[in-house]
């Protein structure tokens, strides 16, 4: 029995995007009638594709199976799209994109719209492990991750690279200061991220290279909770230089210790299945673009296929 196309695309989508919902927006159709494809795709071949039906959607075995199958099936499908054309602009591209890096995620959305005008791009903010989740369960299509474990099923390429900085209130004494004196945390109170921040993995290295130990530690969730409560005061905290915008009530410190170990390096990755597809080169040619023009600290030209110690050896050092 042959299957449906149109039901596999359903089916396809729903499970890319974990919810009938997000999947009824994205292909621009009534949430009831990708219910009702879903559901015909199921009784037509008598399989259930999913554990239930609350989000997020959770794949059977049997769905596991059909969805690898659907991955290859709709690569190919926009790879005979890309080949032949199409001048009277009836297809267009539909990009998600995940990133630990808001800086870096805007960046990158104008860098891909600047190629491809007609790509309708989705912005998905989370830490370093969600997004890497959000990749493996084809959440996103591509995703901009700090210091990702090595996985052969994805492609990597490098971005940037980064370090800490010390952020104090700007009425702080120690605020007069050029270089934040990493011995005076014994005296102060600092501000730590969620136990899975690469930002408080990093901050944390960087108190046992030194040994020093802050006389009070708060942890507080997300960067932008954190840089209110320094603003107002209720202490210090570490952060990467690009999560470091302007503000007027604090001043961000270079630190007095520069250990390479806590720094960050940040990739584009996504599956190497997609790697070679039209959308995805694009993509990867707007980050190598990205790298290049951008005045902040920069790794070298050249790509990466995995996030090994042989790759952060051909890595140059950041501009200071």
């Amino acid at each position: 029995m042959g299957a449906n196309h149109q039901h596999l695309r359903a089916f396809h989508v729903i499970a890319s995007e974990g919810s009938i919902s997000r999947a009824a927006r994205r292909l621009n159709v009534a949430q009831p009638t990708l219910s009702q494809q879903l559901k015909a795709l199921e009784g037509r071949h008598q399989a259930a594709l999913f554990d239930g039906r609350r989000p997020p959607l959770r794949l059977t075995a049997f769905g596991q199976q059909l969805f690898n199958l659907t991955q290859k099936l709709f690569v190919a499908s926009q790879d005979i799209d890309d080949l032949l054309g199409d001048p009277e602009g009836r297809v267009t591209s539909d990009l998600r994109l995940g990133s630990d890096s808001p800086f870096f995620a805007v960046r990158l959305a104008a860098a891909i719209r600047g190629r491809m005008p007609s790509t309708s791009i989705r912005v998905r903010i989370g830490n370093a492990m969600e997004t890497f989740l959000w990749l493996r369960e084809r959440q996103i299509d591509v995703g901009i991750v700090s210091d990702p474990p090595g996985d052969n099923a994805f492609a990597y390429e490098p971005l940037f690279s980064d370090k800490l900085v010390m952020a104090v209130p700007k009425d702080h004494p120690l605020g007069k200061l050029e270089v934040f004196p990493l011995a005076a945390l014994a005296r102060e109170r600092l501000l730590m991220r969620e136990a899975t921040s690469r930002t408080r993995l990093a901050t944390e290295a960087l108190l046992r290279a030194v040994d020093v130990a802050p006389a009070e530690a708060m942890e507080l969730h997300t960067r932008e909770t954190i840089r209110e409560g320094v603003a107002i005061g209720l202490g210090v905290s570490l952060f990467f230089s690009l999560e470091c915008p302007p503000d007027a009530r604090i001043r961000f410190l270079p630190v007095d210790r520069d250990v390479s170990t806590c720094r960050l390096t940040g990739y584009v990755v996504c599956l190497n299945e997609r790697r070679r597809t039209t959308l995805l080169n694009s993509v990867m040619d707007a980050a190598a673009e990205l790298r290049i023009m951008s005045p902040l600290p920069v790794l070298s030209v050249g790509t990466a296929t995995s996030p090994n110690a042989s790759v952060r050896g051909r890595m140059a050092e950041p501009v200071a």
